[in-house]
């Protein structure tokens, strides 16, 4: 495992091995069973080219009414918790005394990125939001508290984890493609990144 900073992103290469990559989608398939995945709308209308779940107190949704966290999936249901594999990472790397109250699951495919943003939509921006990677290699993009100005990227890979903390928290970032089929980890390919965070 090494461990890099950039522009005060705390990246941990390599920190799960193969079987807790593993063991980490097998618990995610247990929670796309209770809270499946779904494409969500922006509020200007379009889909986003990311496929979504959660689990925790609370997911994040999109729609016409805007980005928000909801305590129900879109189907009307509570999301299921947070399995403990996830948790542990959060202890292992995040600093934080609080647990967090969301995980949310992203699925890239083969042409989905993410464009440049912050996560604003918490409560307390003290506390650190952790990324973990599985599946397929993603380039991800770090910029400047503000948009615009010179980035920096990074390829994540399977195994990798992301801490976004301090003066880091309100960077933009983002994820420009995905490496589709460069792991071997999802049988159908495409990357998992799973995101915690505290809300309240």
């Amino acid at each position: 495992m090494e461990k890099l900073s950039i522009r005060g992103f705390d990246v941990y290469k390599g920190l799960l091995g193969l079987n807790e990559q593993m063991a980490l989608i097998d618990a995610i398939r247990d929670v796309a069973k209770c809270a499946p995945m779904f494409s969500p709308m922006t509020p200007y209308g379009k889909p986003m080219r990311v496929k979504m779940t959660s689990a925790g107190q609370f997911g994040w949704v999109s729609d016409r009414a805007g980005y928000r966290y909801s305590e129900k999936h879109p189907n009307g249901e509570s999301w299921p918790a947070i399995p403990t594999q996830v948790l542990d990472i959060w202890e292992q790397v995040s600093g934080s005394v609080r647990a967090p109250e969301c995980c949310l699951v992203n699925y890239y495919g083969e042409d989905a990125r993410m464009g440049m943003h912050q996560d604003r939509d918490e409560s307390d921006f003290s506390q650190p939001v952790v990324s973990i990677s599985l599946g397929d290699d993603g380039l991800f993009r770090i910029g400047n508290p503000e948009r615009g100005g010179k980035t920096e990227s990074i390829w994540l890979n399977s195994g990798d984890v992301v801490v976004m903390g301090g003066d880091a928290r309100l960077i933009y970032h983002g994820v420009d493609r995905i490496r589709f089929g460069s792991s071997r980890l999802l049988e159908k390919g495409g990357r998992l990144n799973l995101t915690l965070r505290v809300v309240r």
